[in-house]
């Protein structure tokens, strides 16, 4: 093949290659990630963390925004869905330690109760057998 043939298909080749390059986008949007956050966070407000932490659950939620406003620009890059993907693992964990500090004081709560009432059972007793 003649040298001057080989140049102009390099160049078809690369300018093909670029283009494709250009049309490929940021990858994959991070729908397991957001999904897994929203589930997270709806089952942290199922374990009543609004009541017992709401902070850390606002925090996931907050998290969970920034995201969806990186997610839903109107040209994410690499570098969004990235930091999107990050803010999504970071609003899961929250929102699960929220709900598990939840389950947690309800579940003292419940002991002290129990303990409560053995203790009152216990005095009654007492008064019972003088």
């Amino acid at each position: 093949m003649k040298p001057h043939k080989l140049i102009p298909r390099t160049f078809v080749i690369l300018a093909l290659t670029s283009a494709l390059m250009a049309c490929a986008g940021p990858g994959p949007k991070p729908t397991s990630e957001l999904q897994l956050a929203r589930a997270s966070i709806q089952q942290a407000e199922a374990n009543d963390a609004r009541q017992f932490d709401p902070v850390l659950l606002n925090q996931a939620q907050n998290k969970l925004a920034d995201a969806r406003e990186l997610i839903d620009k109107p040209d994410p890059d690499e570098e969004d869905y990235t930091e999107a993907r990050r803010l999504l693992e970071q609003a899961a964990v929250d929102a699960q330690l929220a709900g598990a500090r939840a389950e947690t004081e309800k579940a003292q709560r419940a002991v002290a109760e129990i303990s409560r009432s053995i203790e009152d059972l216990q005095n009654q007793l007492e008064m019972d057998q003088q």
